[in-house]
């Protein structure tokens, strides 16, 4: 008995870890979300972030940061990119404070350096799990 709670305990668990989306079943986020860094930039470059799917903080949507400047919404299983000068540039992830619900109330600050090379695209990926929370990593679309 205590190993069958032992392991529906960590079934239960794991699920609340995020998981990579496959292809077809990742969405744009909608234009209404997307707050900056959306006009071509002449000899710029693109940042691309998307988020995984997953049941921890799926009812809610993550703010996006570019240079600290809030960008975007982002939610479950969509994706952003974002239009910005060459160089160093700051991502980063926090809580939605534009929502007036549960999901505006909690702390989260996350922040990645890239350095964005003109004409190319520097991709994250925000991931969560129930120990950590949420994460942003640098993300190579091709290991997919």
């Amino acid at each position: 008995m205590r190993l069958t709670c032992a392991a529906v305990s960590l079934l239960l668990l794991a699920g609340c870890s995020s998981y990579r989306a496959e292809p077809e079943h990742i969405v744009p986020v909608p234009a209404d979300r997307l707050l900056a860094f959306q006009q071509p930039i002449e000899g710029g470059g693109q940042i691309v972030v998307n988020r995984d799917m997953g049941g921890l903080g799926s009812g809610c949507y993550i703010a996006v940061h570019v240079d600290r400047q809030l960008a975007a919404r982002i939610g479950i299983g969509e994706v952003a990119s974002f239009q910005v000068p060459p160089g160093d540039r700051i991502v980063g992830i926090g809580i939605d404070e534009t929502d007036d619900t549960l999901c505006s109330k909690g702390r989260l600050r996350r922040e990645k350096a890239a350095h964005v090379e003109v004409g190319q695209s520097e991709h994250f990926r925000i991931v969560s799990d129930n120990r950590e929370g949420f994460a942003l990593l640098a993300d190579d679309p091709k290991a997919q």
